[in-house]
């Protein structure tokens, strides 16, 4: 398929651009945002890992964090609340997290142990009175390992994992620490929690409209000097459709647009527009399920889909606004290993293993995939699965799409490929965040991580992927861990497990007014740096 056929899609649609907003004060940065809806407040973000960059990182803090100050080299985790931890030397499962002093919750109270058992009791004890399922269903899956959690002493908690597991400390980037105090004050009331959210974060919110704006005011007495926002304020708008949020640009209406349409990036520029990407460890695949009625049971139907795609093709339909994947990681990564299949534009060699499948034209193959209108990471889902679609159509694949909104589609791939709600769908459309370990690889494989407990969405069964994870948790030195993990990766990219597509470079397009901005390799942005010359 042609990137010029393709781009037709967009023309026309920035011809009525959005009204102009007034003009806004200098520290005010306008953010216009691939999402439907503000995500929840609440310190457990709906709408995906983009919920968490919006609505969770900026109000809270976690108590370990990534290291955004740099665009040359993977986040690395780094200390936030917690300012170090250790696992215990005679039981693996023990974790102890010193906290820090002196930090204070928006509302004035102090940050404590009592605070860290306050955000896991309301999360995961169902019964405790601060208990709310919605939290539950946000991180159960994030944080899989944690089994039990006590306080040592006010700034000192303990943390069992329920079997050993050297990766613990990435899982709890997600675990966002809110105010017991706060919840108090507004009568034990999560709702009104929502309306008036205190965390420790460099950002306070002042102003909420479901499905309009989302208005942020700097914390100006943020914890951590080195990061306390230069900006004034922070205008958050949902504005899914790729060319509206475009438009916003172009009109005034927004300073910063993700996602921009990839057919006017050479207008953006011209236009001074900063069109800013970097190869960020974010992937864009199909899932695929592998129970026994689905056709992906077979390896060879598996493989024949991953020679079908046009990758490159793909990345000049976007104008260079993605990377060709081969993998769950890049090539680059220790964790990527040694595949001998190479996932790769091959439609004869694909026709020729669907064939010895048993498909072909008197027994033409049908599939079906569950995607999304826009959402978190989703990119470009409608244009992408379109020249998907014809990919697939070449090698004599009818490719069916189900279009949902994102949390619907969120919903879906919570019931995993066996959920009723999922019969005759054997492929989920979901961009991953692969930023550490656990993200990147072992939440989607094993008997374990099947949904509701995960996100193996396909059911993936492999004795040989099982036992190294099982080898891989119970490593902690860091560059055995590397060598198991590269093993993992290779024998999940030999099974053909995914059928992979392209990398996010995480393209946003900012004013030439916006200044500061450091694009990370990483899913999340900083903030604080960024200010409006």
């Amino acid at each position: 398929m042609s990137a010029r056929r393709l781009t037709t899609l967009f023309a026309g649609a920035l011809a009525t651009a959005l009204f102009a907003a007034p003009a806004l004060a200098q520290g005010t940065l306008r953010v216009a945002m691939t999402l439907a809806d503000i995500p929840l407040t609440d310190g457990a973000p709906d709408q995906g890992t983009e919920g968490v960059r919006f609505s969770g990182y900026t109000i809270y803090d976690p108590l370990v964090s990534f290291d955004l100050s740099s665009a040359d080299k993977a986040a690395e985790l780094r200390p936030a609340l917690a300012t170090e931890w250790k696992v215990d030397d005679t039981d693996k499962t023990k974790w102890v997290f010193k906290l820090r002093q002196g930090v204070k919750f928006h509302d004035g109270s102090d940050f404590n142990a009592d605070a860290v058992i306050f955000t896991l009791e309301r999360t995961f004890n169902k019964q405790s009175p601060t208990y709310d399922a919605s939290f539950n269903r946000q991180l159960q899956a994030y944080l899989p390992s944690l089994g039990n959690w006590r306080k040592i002493d006010d700034y000192t908690v303990e943390l069992g994992t329920k079997t050993p597991d050297s990766l613990f400390p990435y899982q709890l980037t997600r675990l966002l620490v809110v105010s017991p105090a706060q919840y108090e004050k507004l009568g034990r009331n999560w709702a009104a929690f929502r309306e008036k959210p205190s965390g420790t974060g460099p950002w306070k919110m002042e102003a909420l409209v479901p499905r309009q704006r989302m208005e942020l005011a700097a914390n100006k007495g943020y914890w951590d000097a080195a990061r306390v926002p230069k900006l004034d304020s922070l205008i958050l708008l949902p504005i899914p459709e790729v060319s509206a949020r475009t438009a916003a640009l172009l009109s005034g209406r927004a300073d910063w647009a993700e996602s921009p349409s990839p057919d006017t990036v050479e207008k953006l520029k011209g236009g001074g527009f900063v069109v800013s990407g970097n190869a960020i460890p974010h992937m864009w695949p199909y899932t695929v399920s592998q129970l026994p009625d689905s056709p992906f049971a077979d390896i060879r139907v598996r493989k024949a889909l991953n020679l079908a795609v046009d990758r490159d093709g793909m990345v000049e339909v976007l104008n260079g606004l993605a990377v060709p994947s081969v993998g769950n990681v890049t090539p680059d990564s220790p964790w990527f290993g040694t595949p001998s299949f190479k996932v790769k534009y091959d439609p004869d060699e694909a026709r020729r293993l669907l064939k010895e499948a048993g498909y072909g034209p008197d027994k033409p193959l049908t599939v079906k995939a569950a995607i999304s209108t826009a959402g978190s990471g989703q990119m470009y889902p409608l244009l992408m699965n379109e020249f998907i679609q014809e990919n697939f159509r070449d090698v004599g694949v009818n490719l069916q799409l189900e279009v949902f909104e994102w949390e619907a589609l969120r919903a879906r791939r919570r019931a995993g490929a066996q959920g009723p709600e999922n019969k005759g769908i054997t492929m989920l459309n979901n961009s991953w965040n692969s930023m550490d370990p656990y993200a990147a690889l072992l939440r989607f494989l094993g008997p374990g991580e099947i949904p509701p407990a995960g996100t193996n969405w396909g059911n993936i069964s492999d004795p040989e992927i099982e036992a190294l994870v099982d080898q891989v948790r119970n490593e902690f030195d860091a560059k055995k861990q590397d060598e198991l993990l590269a093993r993992i990766h290779t024998r999940h990219v030999d099974q053909a497990n995914f059928i992979w597509v392209v990398h996010d470079v995480g393209s946003r397009a900012l004013s030439p007014k916006v200044k500061g901005h450091v694009h990370a390799k990483s899913w999340f942005v900083d903030f604080s740096p960024i200010y409006m010359q």
